[in-house]
């Protein structure tokens, strides 16, 4: 037997650190490291001697190795954006970041965005009604302190700022209901360059005006030094590659509006059941099961009703959705995300300011119909428990008036965050598991918990074996005080 062959660079460290670059030099140093044998240190040298424009342009936009551009990060941050826009702007599976809490911080004194697509008169209206809610919200931010400062007392062991701290949060869990989906916010995010090129793609082929005025602003930011920087500073383009690349995502405008159509020639009448605020299935049949996916963004059915009727058709129509849905025009990349399947979906009825919460859990398949007031509003217990119930009522009545004289899609930011409307969630078991452990928790907000306790009774009628596995938190067990 042959003696082993010595180890190179026996003494050499095998881990090595390597320094905060500008995104793009990076991702060139990264993939010359891994189709070359020699060392990152000698990547790096190469990659400052030549243009890693020139590269990413050969091999990621023109070659499609789209793996090079996940090795490249940015961080970016979007501030006056609206909590609407904000929503959208997260809406990637691969994504990292904060948006700016409405259960922690006080939008008392923010004025809420103007949909830039609204004429004056309509401006004039969206004005007065978001001044209608905000007063609302001050008002019911103020009843409920109030009562939680008689009906709480402070527990010797808490100190007095953690106590006020944790009134206030619970204070704002109530009073963030009467917030329109127009306020403004921040929101700060780390991507793959590869991430972020989908992001502006989809922004830019957005309905909404604002967000393909920031993929703009964004597109325009990659091409520039970065405006926050670090010692020392740094004086190359963030992404420029990036934004000579950057054009709007038609295959998926096509596809929404080939989709709409098909819906309304192909669509029975709906029925009138009254839409429940969890409900789980377990698909058997595949393809139904995209076609019901496919549909469900561009009606306001249920996934349920959308599955029986897929589950109904012939081979022909199915094809035919499918066909349309894959064939009729190009695609860059991966099939979106309709396509994708899991063990378990979930239909969920539930208010705006709960979406946001549960947007986050990034290893779901996520999809929404359009926002709406049509499926009502959530109303908190506390709102009657701190004498709020008549303003709540009366606020959320204007506020539906409102909506109903504005065009859409504009519409959409008067939306109160007590407003309920229709999501898919796909999982599979353990991230069914950890979400109704995580939400259920009296930490949580109210609106969410009860969605999450939800989800565990639902499992426990589909499937008791595995439901009796999740751990859940009964609504009705409560710490307020425990933040």
């Amino acid at each position: 037997m042959s003696a082993p062959m010595p180890l190179a660079h026996s003494l050499s460290k095998r881990v090595l650190t390597v320094a905060p670059m500008p995104p793009e030099e990076l991702a060139y140093a990264l993939a010359r490291y891994s189709r070359s044998p020699d060392s990152i240190r000698d990547s790096l040298d190469w990659v400052r001697t030549h243009d890693s424009a020139k590269f990413l342009e050969s091999f990621y936009f023109q070659y499609g190795h789209a793996s090079i551009a996940d090795l490249g990060h940015v961080t970016i941050c979007f501030e006056g954006v609206s909590e609407l826009a904000a929503t959208e702007i997260e809406d990637e599976q691969l994504w990292d970041g904060q948006a700016r809490s409405s259960r922690y911080q006080d939008f008392s004194k923010a004025e809420a965005i103007v949909p830039p697509e609204f004429t004056t008169s309509e401006s004039a209206l969206y004005a007065k009604s978001t001044e209608t809610l905000l007063d609302a919200y001050r008002e019911v931010q103020r009843r409920m302190q109030a009562f939680l400062e008689g009906s709480l007392p402070r527990p010797e062991d808490m100190k007095p700022d953690a106590y006020r701290r944790n009134l206030a949060a619970r204070a704002f869990d109530v009073a963030r209901y009467l917030l329109p989906f127009g306020i403004p916010t921040g929101v700060g995010q780390v991507t793959s360059i590869r991430t972020l090129e989908k992001q502006v793609r989809r922004l830019m082929a957005s309905e909404f005006q604002e967000l393909r005025e920031i993929a703009s602003e964004l597109t325009e930011a990659c091409a520039l030094p970065p405006e926050c920087g670090w010692q020392p500073e740094t004086v190359e383009a963030i992404a420029p590659t990036l934004a000579r690349h950057a054009g709007p995502d038609e295959h998926a405008s096509h596809l929404r509006a080939n989709l709409t159509e098909w819906a309304a020639d192909h669509l029975p009448a709906a029925g009138n059941e009254p839409a429940k605020l969890v409900d789980l299935m377990q698909p058997n049949d595949l393809l139904a099961d995209i076609c019901a996916t496919l549909l469900f963004p561009v009606t306001d059915r249920s996934y349920r009703e959308l599955y029986e009727y897929a589950c109904s058709w012939t081979s022909a129509r199915r094809k035919d959705l499918l066909d349309l849905a894959t064939g009729s025009h190009k695609r860059r990349g991966e099939l979106p995300r309709q396509f994708r399947s899991a063990p378990y979906v979930f239909d969920f009825v539930m208010d705006i300011g709960a979406y946001r919460d549960m947007h986050r859990h990034r290893r779901c398949q996520q999809l929404r119909q359009q926002y709406t007031h049509k499926l009502g509003y959530e109303t908190p217990a506390a709102v009657a428990q701190c004498g709020a119930e008549q303003i709540f009522a009366d606020t959320l009545r204007l506020a539906s008036a409102a909506i109903d004289k504005l065009p859409q899609p504009g519409a959409q930011y008067l939306l109160p965050l007590a407003a309920r409307s229709r999501f898919l969630f796909k999982m599979d078991f353990a991230e069914l598991d950890y979400i109704s452990r995580l939400r259920s928790g009296v930490k949580g907000h109210f609106s969410y918990r009860k969605i999450a306790w939800e989800m565990k009774q639902a499992l426990e009628k589909l499937d008791p074996v595995l439901g009796a596995l999740v751990e859940a938190t009964p609504p009705w067990v409560e710490d307020p005080l425990k933040r």
